[in-house]
């Protein structure tokens, strides 16, 4: 073969690279397609997505329900003038709250109509674990002479405790709403929702956004209890919420109550800022001995190197406080004495970070929220416990309130509120 022959066409060599080019640059392509771009949503997870927790029931969800990672806490006052009113309100409130927690396709509209939805969730609404919670104040009942007599016999209005910074604009209200989904956008979608079709009686007075850090399981396959913003597991001691029995007489309200009122419980909310940067400036085992438990570990401060934060302080064999000061948050929380059990309450706090203050100090600190029988064997004797306790230098109450979680809708057909209403149709 000569020269010539060699150059009128492409030599097999070049035909090779070309090909290997043409393959590689059509992987290449390929690859950049499936690249993830700066714009692309988070993958979402389809089977965390269609979590729903039943709506009907004795009891209202979001109580004793397992808590997922973000919540919301409303405060409302309400337009109304008269149980009509009211009785209108619950009802529209009802069906919204079934409609979200369960999840659907958002219905069609004329385009010259407002959109039913906002759209933050999409064509079809996920229940991502959705509960909604509703509590009335004691502003409510006190406001109304047809409602007075029916007020649960311990709600009453916060008062201001010794370390409180309480801020009038941030405290009380006629309602509240709980909001709690796994994701934040769930539970905004929800707000907006209600706003939209209760904009007649609704008016918020106050808001708390708040979330829960996943941790991953223990090697055991237990979940320890989630980190506070000071670093410790927050609600270790926590009642077993799964102990139905348990649960009757720490959480939901008995006979002592208005009849319409049983099954329900009452709700105590505090906004609690932390000083998170004096906090970080405190040495390790002052921290320790102002809280009462390891920080890394939870475990209390007498249990050996394998405790955990599940084990039980022995209180007993330390009564001069030696191990575990007597001015240490969890025992001054809860004595463990046979006369304190009647104090236990169950918390469903959340963190919060509303971002810097005037200042310049980091604004965080916890959404506590907490639920029990009687509010003040409850809360407001624990709370009492507390006053001057050392942990106090770290945080500034500023808000909040008392309410009265409703009971359960029995099922299609009921309302919250149903038996309220028709005992103030019965005055």
């Amino acid at each position: 073969m000569g020269q010539s022959d060699r150059d009128t066409g492409p030599s097999r060599r070049r035909v090779l690279i070309g090909l290997g080019a043409g393959v590689a640059g059509a992987f290449a392509q390929e690859a950049a397609a499936d690249a993830p771009m700066v714009n692309d949503a988070p993958h979402g997870d389809a089977q965390t997505a269609a979590q729903s927790v039943p709506f009907h029931g004795p009891h209202q969800a979001g109580i004793t329900t397992p808590r997922p990672a973000a919540g919301i806490m409303v405060a409302f006052d309400l337009a109304i003038t008269g149980p009509e009113d009211l009785d209108r309100m619950l009802r529209l409130l009802t069906e919204r709250a079934l409609f979200l927690t369960q999840g659907g396709p958002v219905p069609e509209r004329d385009p010259r109509l407002p959109p039913a939805d906002s759209g933050l969730l999409g064509p079809v609404v996920a229940p991502d674990n959705q509960t909604i919670t509703v509590a009335l104040g004691d502003a409510l009942f006190e406001r109304f002479d047809w409602l007075r007599p029916l007020k649960p016999a311990h709600l009453q209005r916060m008062v201001q405790f010794p370390n409180d910074a309480l801020v009038a604009a941030q405290c009380h209200g006629d309602m509240t709403i709980q909001f709690c989904a796994n994701l934040q956008d769930t539970n905004i979608h929800a707000l907006r929702d209600i706003m939209k079709n209760l904009s007649e009686f609704l008016v918020i007075r106050w808001m708390q956004q708040g979330d829960v850090p996943p941790v991953p399981p223990a090697p055991d396959g237990s979940t320890p209890s989630a980190r506070n913003f000071f670093g410790f597991r927050d609600g270790s001691a926590n009642p077993d919420s799964n102990d139905a029995a348990l649960m009757d007489r720490i959480v939901w309200v008995g006979a002592e109550e208005p009849a319409w009122a049983r099954g329900g419980s009452y709700q105590a909310v505090r906004l609690i800022r932390n000083f998170v940067e004096r906090w970080d400036r405190t040495p390790l085992g002052e921290q320790e001995r102002d809280f009462g438990r390891r920080k890394m570990s939870g475990a209390p401060l007498d249990g050996g190197p394998h405790a955990t934060e599940r084990d039980v302080p022995d209180y007993d064999r330390d009564p001069e406080g030696k191990i575990t000061p007597l001015d240490a948050h969890i025992r001054l929380a809860n004595p463990r004495r046979p006369e304190t059990e009647k104090n236990l309450i169950l918390r469903r706090a959340f963190n919060y970070s509303n971002g810097v203050t005037k200042n310049g100090q980091l604004d965080q600190g916890l959404l506590f929220i907490c639920y029990q029988a009687d509010l003040d064997a409850g809360f407001i004797a624990v709370q009492n416990r507390l006053n001057g306790e050392k942990m106090e230098e770290y945080l500034k109450p500023f808000g909040g309130g008392y309410f009265f979680a409703l009971p359960g809708v029995a099922g299609p057909g009921d309302y919250l509120g149903s038996g309220l209403i028709a005992a103030a149709r019965s005055l």
